[in-house]
């Protein structure tokens, strides 16, 4: 199991990075296309995050925690054009931002607070927060000092039923808190997911059903209608991160990261534990079993994972390789590598015309004043 208090430091920045196997079934037998020509890039602001697509307003938004320390800059979101990468709109928020999740259809981006267990509401219409909906509160712990018992990574909205699923983290026992949007309120904490972090969070809005995953190697799959988890599976990814569901009901695809400081830590903290593959790969599952599927490499560290169902393309941020590489979604095969160093992070997509939006985080070599980027790739 892992100790809350002791792997918080290490995993929390994983996991707000937003930081078993069989042999890898498709060598990368011939190389990608690198097509640096078609990315451009632009430097923005400190202590980025994740970001996400309207096409409602035609822009793209951006949290930015400001980073932390003296020399932190503000929280807010920013209003890019889709375009140029300018910045349109800062939009100020009380509370440091990190995962993103858009409602298109009622204009509204919601912000996790990782470090506040809480969700910053902004209007994308007016520019501006509306509201800010508190997951949990503090409890005081064994040495007398007031604290949240989990804290955030992922977001999904369901925006025809008005639900918004958050997962919050805890080595004693993971959650997934549910949100009526129309309220603002907290409805539901559905335990269950796992005395581990549990980094993933994808829903499958058709057939009621959120997946997640978490750093026990489990698949935990939480029934929507019925407010409980109700499967879970063991799987060949001991770290599994991002998840993207095949809108063919049938395939899950999940980035086994393959991250040497969670791998020595497991190794120190967890009794028994023994690693069997070296991750660094995308999984494609069964969503119904958990078996493995396929086992596609990828480049040093992936974390972040898109489908483009109708283009048959999937795409994966590699955070330790500064790239992000495509895929074909249905042969797996590798179709392109993209230069974005230092350390990509996540993505959106604008659909109609083929634009792909990816968070940069800065690395060890970069200025410690310097603003993290968002890149631009024309697909």
């Amino acid at each position: 199991m892992f100790r809350h208090s002791a792997f918080r430091s290490a995993a929390l920045a994983l996991a707000i990075s937003l930081s078993v196997g069989a042999p890898a079934a498709f060598a990368d037998n011939a190389p990608a296309a690198s097509t640096p020509a078609a990315v451009q890039r632009q430097a923005i602001a400190k202590g980025l995050y994740e970001l996400a697509y309207s096409s409602t307003q035609n822009a793209v938004f951006v949290a930015s925690s400001g980073g932390f320390g003296d020399d932190a800059g503000p929280s807010q979101v920013l209003r890019l054009n889709p375009a140029t990468l300018a910045v349109e709109t800062r939009i100020p928020l009380e509370r440091k931002a990190f995962g993103v999740v858009l409602d298109d259809a009622h204009n509204r981006l919601y912000v996790g607070n990782t470090v506040d267990t809480s969700v910053t509401v902004v209007d994308t219409a007016q520019n501006k927060a509306i509201g800010i909906v508190q997951l949990m509160e503090k409890k005081v712990g064994k040495d007398g000092k007031a604290a949240y018992t989990h804290d955030l990574r992922e977001l999904v909205v369901d925006s025809p039923a008005n639900r918004l699923y958050v997962t919050g983290h805890s080595s004693e026992g993971s959650a997934l808190f549910v949100v009526d949007t129309t309220t603002l309120k907290v409805i539901n904490t559905i335990p269950g997911l796992g005395n581990a972090k549990a980094p993933g969070l994808a829903l499958d809005a058709a057939n009621k059903r959120v997946y997640t995953s978490n750093l026990l190697a489990d698949l935990v799959v939480v029934g929507t209608d019925a407010n409980k988890v109700v499967a879970q599976h063991k799987i060949s990814a001991e770290q599994p991160m991002n998840i993207a569901l095949h809108p063919d009901g049938k395939r899950l695809f999940v980035t086994d990261q393959g991250s040497e400081m969670i791998r020595s830590y497991m190794t120190k903290s967890s009794a028994g534990f023994t690693s069997k593959h070296p991750g660094q790969r995308v999984l494609v599952l069964d969503r119904t079993t958990g078996k493995e599927l396929a086992s596609i490499p990828t480049d040093a560290g992936p974390l972040g994972i898109l489908l483009d169902a109708p283009r048959k393309r999937l795409y994966v941020t590699n955070r330790d390789g500064g790239t992000v590489t495509a895929y074909d979604s249905e042969s797996y095969q590798k179709v392109a590598t993209y230069p974005v160093p230092t350390h990509p992070n996540s993505l959106a997509l604008d659909a109609k015309n083929n634009v792909l939006y990816v968070s940069i985080k800065n690395g060890e070599k970069d200025a410690k004043d310097a603003n993290e980027s968002v890149a631009r790739i024309q697909l």
